[in-house]
């Protein structure tokens, strides 16, 4: 391979819209790794996704192609409707192996059938922060051992049938308070603690033979006191030489400001690699030349010497064993997400995560009504809870009459709060986010219905209940 080849076959980028762009064709042709999937991508169905993913293999017939499918709040292929199986938090709250597995196999099946062969998930943080604005819901939960044993099953279960996993994002971003999409987020824990909380889900998973771990771009003091994660080779030794992991190492986007705010990607790209990063996501919505900007900067890199081409050519390895691993065609007994058994399991899962706090009231006459809070970058602006009557923002005044207020992570927003507290006797509050205390509300008489994060599944039972109470819509 030419020095060219080899800075595009360790970059995993994203195009903008559902179809393939001829210069992005022309870069796969000329070695670029493969690509990745967003919501402007995936505007349709599994078949005009599968139409896709077809078109880049036509460019390059062994791309990898990713996306981020981690079922519940985060998807990609459903991102019009919802996730048909429950997210990670209302799995993790069931705590029934069985079940996740069922849900990592349902995902792959629709992985596969759309043709994409990584999925970036499992998510293996450990939220012991119910602050925290990025994971949340997207975690199994605040045990680290619970999270260990829910990230083998879906990463065994994924990769059966089919697809390649990724767990992410190492050491650990569930601690944080930050987002990583818009600043450097700060990990403050001994290196003690990190190996007995945020590291034993990420050893579980190379355990269950994951395919590749992601890092991501948060600063560990204990560790590293510069470097995030994605650029501190100390850091990522902690992957190679204390887990022991052997299959691919990927970064986070590296359009992330955890990454490159300051730097530009194309020094990011070129930091990630010397320390042992091998595949490199660089983020939606790019245009070729951002490609071609990398792909200068990593070879130019090699010629300076600040990157060894023996490092390069190691990564493209790496890269190619994830092609290895991966299976486009159709497993034998797999079932998609919309398949009879599939549903009713989710169904019943449902039903089993949520939480009802206190009696629901007569909702005989109720108004659906949403409280518009943003979701965080990883989430994106995709539909949640149910189908409201009105949406409000945070402050707005609320009418009067029978509601069910729906919000995502109150208890991080003080505005939303105090409208919570303000409302009238007989309300029903739906937390569509993760539980947190009834901060400014926790002295009213109100009922609550705790979700764990939103899925198609999820939307139903919680429907179900409500209308029980005398909701007729």
């Amino acid at each position: 391979m030419t020095l060219d080849s080899l800075a595009l076959g360790v970059l995993l980028p994203s195009f903008r819209g559902p179809l393939l762009p001829p210069e992005w064709a022309r870069l796969l042709e000329e070695g670029l790794a493969g690509v990745c999937l967003f919501g402007s991508n995936l505007t349709g169905t599994i078949d005009e996704a599968r139409a896709l993913t077809d078109a880049v293999r036509r460019a390059r017939p062994d791309a990898l192609v990713a996306a981020d499918e981690e079922g519940g709040d985060v998807t990609r292929l459903h991102a019009r409707s919802g996730s048909t199986v429950l997210g990670a938090a209302q799995l993790g709250a069931i705590d029934d192996l069985g079940l996740t597995a069922a849900a990592g196999r349902a995902v792959a099946a629709d992985l596969v059938a759309a043709g994409i062969d990584l999925d970036l998930g499992p998510v293996a943080d450990v939220n012991t922060n119910p602050d925290n604005p990025v994971i949340g819901t997207r975690s199994f939960g605040s045990d680290p051992v619970l999270v260990g044993r829910h990230v083998a099953a879906w990463t065994s279960a994924v990769q059966a049938a089919g697809v390649a996993a990724c767990a992410k994002h190492f050491p650990g971003h569930g601690a944080t308070a930050q987002d990583s999409h818009v600043t450097l987020p700060l990990l403050d824990a001994s290196v003690a603690e990190i190996r007995v909380r945020e590291l034993l889900p990420f050893r579980a998973a190379v355990e269950a033979g994951v395919a590749a771990v992601m890092t991501s771009h948060i600063l560990v003091p204990a560790v590293d006191a510069d470097l995030p994660a994605t650029f501190s080779r100390p850091m990522l030794s902690l992957v190679r030489d204390d887990l022991g992991h052997d299959g691919a190492v990927v970064s986070d986007a590296l359009d992330m400001a955890g990454a490159s705010a300051g730097r530009g990607m194309p020094e990011a790209a070129v930091l990630a690699l010397v320390a042992g990063v091998d595949l490199l996501c660089v983020g939606p919505d790019k245009d070729a030349s951002s490609v071609r900007e990398i792909q200068a900067a990593i070879v130019g890199a090699v010629r300076s010497g600040r990157l060894a081409e023996e490092r390069l050519a190691d990564a493209v390895r790496h890269v190619d064993g994830l092609r290895r691993s991966r299976g486009l065609e159709t497993v034998a007994g797999a079932t998609s997400s919309t398949t009879g058994g599939a549903v009713a399991a989710m169904a019943a899962g449902a039903r089993a995560a949520l939480v009802v706090e206190g009696d629901l009231p007569d909702l005989a006459g109720a108004r659906v009504l949403t409280i518009a809070t943003p979701a965080n970058i990883a989430v994106g602006e995709v539909p949640w809870g149910i189908h409201p009557d009105t949406v409000v923002a945070p402050g707005d005044a609320l009418p009067a009459g029978p509601l069910v207020v729906q919000v995502r992570d109150a208890h991080r927003h003080p505005d939303v709060g105090a409208m919570l507290a303000a409302l009238p006797d007989g309300a029903l509050v739906v937390e569509w986010g993760w539980p947190g205390p009834r901060t400014g509300w926790q002295h009213r008489d109100i009922s609550r219905i705790c979700t764990r994060g939103c899925s198609r599944p999820m939307v139903a039972a919680v429907e179900k209940i409500v209308r029980k109470a005398g909701w007729s819509r």
